[in-house]
């Protein structure tokens, strides 16, 4: 099945007016070359991950911006498709191994059965964004009448991707018109023929219940409900449970900081409705496992049955906290990254991938290597309130000016732009 997700009207004016007066005029002008076309994203979770978590603020905004622009969601009848492009992921960003025959069979075949769907229901647009390798099979199954420009965005870190996989999936790319990356250096080595790439770093809704400023009474009243002591410091990592975001090396951050701040909790907040990560419930038995027990480790899972909405507890943990982790060993990007900035707090994340690009070391967060690191930063931030109120300042300063979705909508038009050059289609 294919989906197509409703969203109510943005006013772009609110995200205008907290944008750098360039930005702005960069974004309207981009906006005017496309009010006569009609663009689709498409990826393969409605909810839960920074891909969908993007689109959810990006397709608004754009219609807002005066662009007919809609989201669609696969569906797939076979429920282990997920489980293979969950293996696909991992493969990419270095994981080893080999898919099997059947593993294969699945990916393509349910992709062809979206494909008829796509066909039979008439749907089309201009230009079409398919997000990371869930669909990247999908465009050369369309036919030019349906998705005219064809852009593939690919969210993932893929420095070190498993050869193997590369060799079979990157042929595939052919199909497409450019290819859109995170950062220069997740650009495949081995792209067929001319297909271009455009660099376009995600960002993050400055408007959205996440990253909307919160009561700091408020964020302390929600952290009481979920078990935490209000009066005592806390650091906070918002990550799935997941092998890449390193929730292990966290707690082990933690205990080398509590034995300077004796005082100090720990909160792992990874509440899941992503149904395209089958592995998240395998990794929260082993994290739980490692943290032996500890009454001031707070792992949350189920978004179940808890005091707030999803949004809200994570607003709450980042505005309450000290300290925020992003303790990741690869990261496409890592939106917790900037979300975590925009609220003025200081970020400790992994020296890997996008986080890079979002800390300046030293300067709007760290950056670390090892857990041992991470620790020592976390005890010197607790130990300095006037540093972690310099950081946080230069933190929420940097994300506004290079991190907020409007600079990402620009982008794609940018990318849209080259790609219909390329399509011999116009941009309208």
């Amino acid at each position: 099945m294919i989906d197509i997700i409703e969203y109510p009207t943005a006013d772009a004016d609110l995200y205008l007016e907290l944008l750098p007066p360039e930005t702005t005029e960069q974004l309207t002008g981009a906006a005017e070359q496309f009010r006569n076309g009609s663009v689709m994203h498409i990826n393969s979770t409605a909810y839960g991950g920074g891909v969908a978590e993007i689109l959810h603020s990006l397709v608004p905004l754009s219609n807002a911006m005066g662009i007919d622009t809609q989201r669609a969601v696969i569906s797939p009848r076979d429920v282990r498709f997920f489980d293979v492009t969950k293996r696909i992921h991992n493969m990419l960003q270095g994981a080893e191994g080999e898919l099997t025959d059947d593993e294969l069979a699945i990916y393509y075949g349910c992709l062809d059965d979206i494909a008829g769907e796509i066909d039979e229901s008439g749907l089309s647009a201009d230009v079409w964004f398919f997000h990371d390798p869930q669909l990247l099979p999908l465009a050369r199954l369309l036919d030019r009448k349906t998705a005219g420009t064809r852009l593939w965005v690919v969210h993932i870190d893929l420095t070190a991707p498993n050869p193997w996989l590369m060799d079979r999936l990157m042929p595939l790319t052919d199909a497409y018109d450019l290819l859109v990356c995170s950062l220069d250096a997740y650009a495949p080595r081995k792209v067929p023929g001319d297909v271009g790439i455009f660099v376009a770093p995600p960002a993050i809704d400055p408007l959205a219940p996440k990253n909307s400023a919160m009561p700091r009474h408020k964020a302390a009243d929600i952290a009481k409900a979920l078990g935490i002591d209000s009066s005592r410091p806390l650091v906070t990592q918002v990550s799935r449970f997941d092998v890449w975001k390193d929730p292990w090396g966290v707690i082990d951050a933690y205990r080398l900081a509590k034995q300077a701040h004796p005082d100090l909790q720990l909160a792992l907040l990874g509440l899941s409705q992503a149904n395209d990560d089958p592995e998240g419930e395998q990794v929260l038995r082993s994290v739980t496992e490692h943290a032996n027990s500890d009454p001031d480790i707070h792992l949350f899972f189920s978004p179940e049955n808890l005091p707030a909405t999803n949004d809200e507890i994570v607003n709450a943990l980042q505005t309450h906290s000290q300290v925020l982790v992003q303790k990741s060993t690869r990261e496409g990007f890592g939106l917790t990254v900037s979300e975590g900035m925009w609220k003025g707090k200081p970020m400790i994340g992994g020296n890997v991938g996008g986080i890079r690009l979002q800390i300046v070391d030293g300067e709007s967060g760290y950056l670390v290597d090892n857990a041992r690191q991470a620790g020592e930063r976390i005890a010197e931030l607790l130990a300095d309130q006037e540093l972690c109120a310099t950081i946080g300042r230069n933190a929420r300063d940097r994300v506004r000016q290079r991190f907020l979705i409007p600079r990402l909508l620009n982008d794609y038009l940018q990318a849209a732009e080259r790609a219909c050059a390329v399509a011999g289609q116009g941009v309208s």
